[in-house]
């Protein structure tokens, strides 16, 4: 039997984080052949791996890194089964090396067969899985590019997102952290209004007013105050000849409550503005320039970004929540 060293079993803990006593009943079983014991711990996981195949993995950790021109970033999120795991440090530190690995692939196809430390990163997983126990793979994989390109990471590691601009501005980096930071709290899933597909707008008006309608009978039966029924949700459905039927049907409006002409045009803008916001909700959920921006509630994350002198050229968002 060949004697196994302490250093020996260090050295194949350090490369495959796998236990003390795994390592040494590996390079055991190999008789002391490095590789070959590399090779046992490897299908040690992919047994486990194949028992835990139909386990759920909603658990994990979400990260976000940038290169260092900041033209080019990405979000990866190593998922597993507990919350237990993916608070662990070195779980949080293999996703991080995954992270560094994906910023150099453009799929994650590719990202799953590029090289980690003489393995491929899918045959890194199948490994940890056999080190940790619990199902291991990758949930999210997100690449954005652009003239400068930042990120935020919502503390726990379970959401991150990315954002990038037209230009790099002085302060690129607070303005990108800003916008990823919106992203990851209000869950925009496309630029503006004008991206959606009026089919889809139209559709979503249809249900929203049903459900609507539906609640309020049961308000009504109760004594309850109404919610108000939208006609329309987006800023797509409102042409230039509704919002003049608005601004008409509100100056009538002043003018039945007996308002002095002559004041209309500071009560108007502030009506009108009403009138879009109330009809525009889907855009609100959905759209990130007309959002309104979660550090300053005056203004959208439109004129924020005009305001710096840039454009949002791209994000992306990834979550395990």
């Amino acid at each position: 039997m060949a004697k196994i060293t302490a250093a020996e079993v260090s050295k194949l803990r350090k490369s495959t984080g796998a236990g003390m006593m795994d390592c040494k009943n590996a390079l055991v079983e190999a008789e002391g052949d490095f590789d070959k014991a590399v090779s046992i711990l490897r299908k040690k996981g992919q047994k486990v791996a194949d028992k835990r195949a139909d386990r759920e993995t909603s658990e994990g950790a979400v990260i976000a890194k940038v290169n260092d021109a900041n033209t080019q970033g990405v979000i990866v999120s190593l998922n597993c089964e507990t919350d237990f795991v993916a608070k662990n440090d070195d779980f949080v530190n293999l996703a991080k090396e995954f992270a560094a690995i994906a910023l150099n692939t453009n799929s994650k196809e590719e990202f799953l067969n590029a090289d980690f430390g003489g393995m491929t990163v899918a045959e890194k997983l199948i490994e940890q899985t056999g080190v940790i126990g619990e199902k291991l793979e990758i949930g999210g994989f997100e690449k954005v590019t652009g003239e400068y390109v930042g990120f935020y990471i919502h503390a726990g590691n379970k959401i991150a997102a990315l954002t990038a601009l037209s230009s790099k501005i002085d302060d690129a980096e607070t303005v990108t952290k800003d916008i990823s930071m919106q992203v990851a709290a209000m869950g925009a899933t496309t630029l503006s209004y004008k991206d959606l597909d009026p089919a889809f707008v139209a559709s979503e008006t249809e249900a929203r007013i049903a459900v609507i309608e539906k609640e309020n009978i049961e308000l009504e039966r109760l004594g309850k105050t109404l919610k108000h029924v939208p006609t329309y949700i987006s800023r797509l459905q409102l042409t230039d000849e509704i919002i003049a039927k608005a601004e008409e049907d509100i100056k009538a409006e002043l003018k039945a409550e007996g308002k002095p002409e002559q004041i209309w045009d500071r009560i108007v803008p502030g009506k009108l503005e009403r009138f879009i916001s109330d009809n525009t909700t889907l855009d609100q959920e959905l759209c990130l320039l007309d959002q309104n921006f979660i550090k300053d509630e005056k203004q959208t994350v439109a004129d924020y970004v005009k305001s710096k002198g840039v454009d949002i050229t791209d994000f992306k968002r990834v979550s395990l929540v």
